[in-house]
């Protein structure tokens, strides 16, 4: 337990939503802290502010895991000035680290949206805006005897994952051709002759972020002095990457059964939507945060309501009577996160190690009801 670090919780939480899938204007990461820092406590909230920070140190807990980054923008001075400010110094003061889990935990297909849709019931869910341009192919050419191990290797690695299936590759075989040199120490073959040996063209595709990882387990798995290979972008859709959420009731509603559906599920005493549609309820889309963007993909879908949040006046507009825009807050659209890393988190963490969930309710948002 001694040698648990900071780290270990970083590289487990980058398994989960690798900061790679995080959205280019984000901050996610480790914003505060090292590291190699010793562990001793975790707290987790939706926000980084003093009151967690406070609350962080009277528990014993040096790192907090929230889900919004308390640094978005660049700072450029650090006087005070501000909760932000106020915020980053106390951490470093008091040796608290702070780590973010921000749009790629939006982006992941078991991230925020999931979690929001299974707390709605949703069945048949899939990520509502697939991502495209985040995946890669592998081309590599194998010596027939090692087209298994190679195979295996990558796989490990995390190649040939196609949702539910793994060690997904295609093989075509072939002949090779190549003639090593004074200097080359061959696999198969002599100097200065031109060998013909039976391959496998082996393909399989990955999530981008995996490539420096692949080719390495590749060329160690790969019998050959100089492996030949080759990497392709993809332009196809990512099904396990991209923005919210839309699945199927379990069976319909009315426009109202549904809103109060809404207001106990996620524990909110306001809703702002717009004109209820004079038909059932069945398919809905979700999005965690501000979500006005996933529109036009949300009626795409066939939803008949858009659960999301950060409306503005003019656009509730943009439904145009094909669908109910249903505002339940930023904070209480994503809390849920709180949950869902704590969960995450907590099997894999040393008993002596505590992990709690804030008590703080960051939301800055009253309602006077």
């Amino acid at each position: 337990m001694q040698s648990f670090t900071i780290g270990h919780i970083t590289r487990l939480l980058a398994t989960l939503a690798p900061t790679a899938l995080q959205e280019s204007y984000d901050n996610a990461g480790l914003i505060i802290g090292s590291e190699s820092q010793l562990l001793k406590g975790i707290l987790i909230s939706l926000d980084a502010t003093e009151e967690v920070v406070e609350e962080a140190i009277s528990k014993n807990c040096n790192l907090i895991v929230a889900h919004h980054p308390i640094v978005f923008s660049g700072l450029k001075k650090l006087n005070r000035r501000n909760y932000i400010e106020r915020t980053v110094i106390k951490a470093i003061k008091h040796d608290i680290a702070i780590y973010a889990i921000h749009t790629n935990l939006d982006n992941v297909l078991q991230g925020v949206n999931h979690r929001i849709a299974n707390k709605i019931g949703l069945l048949n869910q899939k990520i509502l805006a697939p991502k495209r341009e985040t995946l890669q192919k592998l081309s590599v050419f194998v010596p027939v005897s090692h087209t298994d191990v190679v195979r295996e290797a990558i796989a490990a690695a995390g190649a040939g994952q196609i949702g539910n299936y793994s060690h997904c590759t295609f093989t075509l075989r072939g002949e090779g051709t190549f003639k090593p040199n004074e200097k080359a120490n061959p696999f198969i073959g002599q100097a200065n002759q031109l060998e013909r040996v039976e391959e496998d063209r082996l393909e399989a595709i990955f999530p981008a972020y995996l490539q420096s990882r692949i080719i390495a387990a590749m060329r160690e798995a790969h019998p050959y002095e100089e492996v030949a290979f080759d990497i392709y972008p993809l332009a196809n859709e990512n099904p396990e990457t991209g923005a919210g959420m839309v699945g199927d009731l379990p069976q319909e509603m009315t426009g109202v059964q549904f809103l109060n559906l809404l207001k106990e599920s996620f524990q909110t005493p306001c809703i702002r939507h717009t004109r209820l549609l004079e038909k059932p309820v069945r398919r809905v889309a979700v999005c965690g945060g501000s979500g006005s963007f996933l529109l036009n993909n949300a009626i795409a879908a066939g939803a008949d309501f858009f659960v999301t949040a950060d409306y503005k006046y003019h656009q509730f507009f943009d439904a145009d009577g094909k669908i109910v825009i249903a505002d339940i807050g930023h904070y209480e659209s994503e809390i849920c996160t709180t949950e869902l890393l704590q969960e995450y988190l907590q099997p894999h963490i040393p008993a002596e190690i505590s992990l709690q969930i804030t008590s703080i309710r960051t939301n800055p948002v009253f309602y006077f009801t």
